[in-house]
């Protein structure tokens, strides 16, 4: 099994919103950064955003101030709140998170060594 497991996907109409969960198994969040990336199809890989160790998030442009990331150290999980969706959401929604024991995180896929299996987030018009 996969050391970070997503779930929380689903199919909501334009304007709506989703809350995807990242478990963490193998990965303790306080170690290091972590994010959430997305892939529709024909497309690259892309960021959404990742977060800090100190909790400092960052986002992709595409946000636009609608997403929030966060993390329970408690229970050891990672969020998105995705808030005012739109169709060009839509795509495989991956948790990742990095091995490296950054104090910046890095915007690149190739910097995350944990990934998830995915969920499935569709934005209907």
């Amino acid at each position: 099994q996969a050391p970070v497991v997503e779930s929380g996907g689903g199919s909501v109409q334009t304007g709506g919103s989703l809350k995807l969960s990242c478990r963490g198994s193998g990965y303790k969040y306080t170690s290091g950064c972590a994010g959430w990336f997305r892939q529709a199809p024909g497309n690259e890989r892309e960021l959404v955003a990742t977060i800090s160790r100190l909790g400092t998030p960052t986002y992709a442009t595409f946000v636009k101030g609608r997403f929030t990331i966060s993390k329970d150290y408690h229970t050891n999980t990672l969020y998105l709140q995705m808030d005012n969706l739109e169709p060009d959401d839509t795509a495989m929604y991956y948790c990742a998170a990095d091995l490296a024991r950054r104090n910046v995180c890095s915007q690149s896929v190739s910097s995350f060594g944990y990934w998830g299996l995915g969920t499935q987030v569709t934005i209907s018009s």
